[in-house]
């Protein structure tokens, strides 16, 4: 979930707001918090003290350059949430917090993050992303006729979310007032004096068929404009045998997993259902890791691929990378100049210092290119980065 604190409001964090974070401009200094947190007390009760202990460690790295008075009304928002106890009994695995002069965003995630505490010209995003753009998230979809639910899971959690507000979770509130009434028009029978009966469209069973599969089209189009377009994520259709038919064959999502769970989803306990997605899941992750591998080998085979950071880097300020990897288990303290590429190495203390890798994946991400941080085991350099380029 993300806090929009400036806004007063609570927002899905599971549609990509997160590049709101990584691509816009935000105005300097940007504060960006990561720590590990838990989803169950009493493990969670220490989980707001460790937080409070980073926000010390924030206000001292940004008493270096900046005067008091601009620091309070800085972390006045970062202290609220302190105080949020829906919130600290409602965490996941990992917390990320950012904050700006113009912006205050919270994201509960589902993977554990390392703790780190930075101030810079701009938010350290890399965990961010290995998280949210890792290899092993996907979307389930529960649906049946009367409504539908939604997850997102990855190899360790399943956890269900809300729909963008464009979604209609219900039949009703897809087609309202629009339901067919099989027996809706009465007029009289043996002339105007004789009794009234009632003329139907069809039969009651066609009726609720011609239903489901409108309720079913709208449901297809929302789901893909607002979470699987956005996140690019392969999406799991858990519904039983008749509804996986029906929707399967007017589907216009091209992210729709072949295989399905052919059951009614909501007859199984939450890690019963997270067991069946990734075992259906996890083959076709591995297999679209393997194919991204080996277009990334045969691209630089052709001069058109590269695991040379300073080449790399000044591609991503060029808007040439098409498809990027950045080894989540490394780090490069400094900048990216974001007009030439320029790499400036520097110490990660630095209040204005950031990591290399994060700046490029921001680059990429900014000009329409894609990113995927994974693991140092499966990354096909060493030297943090691989990319593939457009030309």
């Amino acid at each position: 979930m993300i806090t929009d604190s400036l806004k007063g409001g609570r927002m899905n964090t599971h549609v990509p707001e997160y590049q709101q974070i990584v691509v816009a401009p935000h105005e300097p200094p940007c504060l960006t918090i990561y720590q590990v947190t838990h989803r169950s007390h009493p493990e969670n009760q220490q989980d707001p003290i460790r937080y409070r202990n980073q926000l010390k460690v924030l206000e001292s790295s940004l008493r270096r350059k900046y005067p008091e008075r601009n620091i309070t009304g800085l972390m006045e928002p970062m202290y609220d949430l302190c105080e949020d106890n829906a919130f600290w009994n409602h965490t996941l695995d990992g917390l990320a917090v950012f904050r700006s002069g113009d912006t205050f965003k919270v994201f509960r995630l589902q993977e554990p993050v390392r703790e780190f505490t930075v101030v810079a010209d701009s938010f350290h995003t890399k965990p961010l992303l290995r998280v949210l753009q890792s290899h092993q998230r996907y979307q389930l979809l529960s649906l049946s006729r009367s409504g539908l639910r939604l997850f997102e899971g990855t190899r360790e959690s399943l956890d269900e979310i809300t729909p963008a507000s464009g979604v209609p979770k219900t039949m009703q509130e897809a087609l309202g007032a629009e339901t067919e009434e099989p027996y809706r028009v009465t007029g009289p029978y043996g002339g105007t004096r004789g009794p009234g009966i009632t003329f139907g469209k069809g039969s009651r069973k066609e009726q609720v068929e011609v239903d489901a599969e409108r309720y079913f089209r709208v449901v297809d189009k929302a789901i893909y404009e607002h979470h699987t377009k956005p996140s690019g994520l392969p999406l799991l259709l858990a519904a039983l045998p008749e509804n996986q038919g029906l929707f399967r064959q007017l589907t216009q999502n091209p992210l729709l997993m072949p295989e399905g769970i052919e059951i009614n989803p909501d007859a199984l306990k939450s890690g019963d259902l997270h067991a069946k997605a990734w075992g259906i899941v996890m083959p076709h992750i591995t297999a679209d890791l393997t194919r991204l591998v080996v277009e990334y080998d045969e691209a630089r085979a052709k001069g058109l691929g590269s695991s040379d950071l300073e080449s790399v880097a000044k591609a991503a300020a060029e808007g040439r990378v098409a498809y990027l990897f950045l080894d989540a288990d490394v780090q490069i303290p400094g900048r990216v100049d974001p007009l030439n590429g320029a790499i400036m190495i520097d110490e990660l203390t630095d209040p204005e210092v950031d990591d290399v890798l994060d700046d490029i994946g921001e680059l990429v991400l900014g000009k329409g290119g894609n990113v995927k941080v994974i693991p140092s085991a499966e990354m096909p350099a060493s030297t943090g980065v691989a990319a593939t380029f457009r030309f």
